[in-house]
């Protein structure tokens, strides 16, 4: 049987509803997914897709961060976006933080999110060596 390892983010209070930033199995680490919500002020980084790409991508650097990890470590990203015509956007945004280095990726069109303002969500499976407490 694997030992799991919840991960979560020293600087930030413990999530309300029934859910984990991340597990670590072994050396994958499955991170939930993340959106973008400023997580200082609770609001929606705006009201287009790029930002909200670029702030839902460093909520998930933040959680890698938390496990040791970080963008490098990412092997499969998947994206869900409200709005099959912001793809080339959110694209554009993903490729600044990646580089020249994908993770494989699936993006879905979905109908909704948590909230109505929510565009994009990304969730990942990144691989690299446990932190030793």
């Amino acid at each position: 049987m694997t030992d799991l390892e919840r991960v979560f983010i020293p600087s930030r209070p413990l999530p309300k509803n029934a859910l984990t930033p991340a597990v670590r199995a072994g050396e994958a680490l499955y991170v939930s997914g993340q959106v973008g919500v400023d997580p200082a002020t609770g609001a929606v980084a705006a009201d287009d897709i790029a930002a909200q790409t670029r702030t839902t991508l460093a909520n998930l650097r933040t959680v890698l961060e938390a496990a040791g990890l970080g963008l490098a470590d990412v092997a499969k990203t998947t994206v869900f976006v409200t709005r099959a015509e912001d793809l080339p956007r959110m694209d554009a945004a993903y490729r600044e933080a990646f580089g020249d280095r994908f993770p494989a990726r699936s993006a879905v069109v979905v109908s909704a999110l948590a909230r109505p303002e929510m565009l994009v969500e990304i969730e990942a499976i990144a691989v690299g060596a446990a932190i030793e407490p």
